[in-house]
């Protein structure tokens, strides 16, 4: 076992074995286990959502799918987790990126907005925004907004440039507490990029 911080290179193939077992049941339940920690990899998730290992692209889509159904958020950390191992690694943003979007009509009798965004991340999971999903949108070095979308517990995934347009498209202007912000409406939530008028100002 590794020291703790210590960078180390594991066998892939064994780490992603007990990950494809963990998973044949759905998504694993990560958060329930807290095996003892076996120092970092060399494994990073760069801005652009691409997975790298020693330095290489891991050019399998299925294996890059399955190590993110055992990726887990402590604080600001992420790790990769099984019933017997935990090894950190590097994120520089989100582990995921939101690529796809589609607006799909609910149930009238559910009340508020009548239609809810759903979002294909990069790993091919597709997340439904709402009240336990949500939108959230960071001031970006450009002087705009990056949102991001919560896809399950504390993993976010950054919505790609493209998309982030089609929402501000399809914005809308809310008062909330007594302020008018603008932002976007998903399954009966609201969710503010900001104040109207600075929004208006920028768009």
């Amino acid at each position: 076992m590794a020291n703790q911080g210590q960078s180390r290179s594991p066998d892939l193939d064994n780490l992603a074995g007990a990950a494809r077992a963990a998973a044949s049941k759905g998504l694993p339940p990560v958060h329930l286990w807290n095996p003892d920690f076996c120092g970092d990899i060399d494994m990073r998730i760069a801005v652009d959502g691409t997975w790298f290992y020693l330095g290489t692209p891991i050019g399998r889509p299925a294996l890059v799918r399955l190590f993110s159904t055992i990726l887990k958020r402590e604080d600001d950390k992420y790790f990769l987790v099984t019933p017997v191992e935990k090894v950190g690694i590097k994120v520089d943003d989100a582990p995921f990126m939101a690529v796809e979007m589609q607006k799909v009509e609910l149930q009238k009798d559910l009340g508020g907005n009548a239609a809810q965004l759903h979002f294909r991340t990069n790993v091919d999971d597709w997340v439904g925004c709402d009240a336990e999903h949500p939108l959230r949108f960071k001031a970006a070095a450009d002087g705009g907004l990056t949102p991001y979308l919560h896809v399950r517990r504390d993993l976010w995934a950054k919505v790609t440039r493209p998309l982030y347009y089609d929402l501000v498209d399809m914005g809308e202007e809310q008062m909330v507490d007594g302020t008018e912000l603008f932002g976007v409406s998903s399954a009966g939530a609201f969710f503010p990029m900001g104040a109207a008028e600075q929004v208006r100002e920028f768009r």
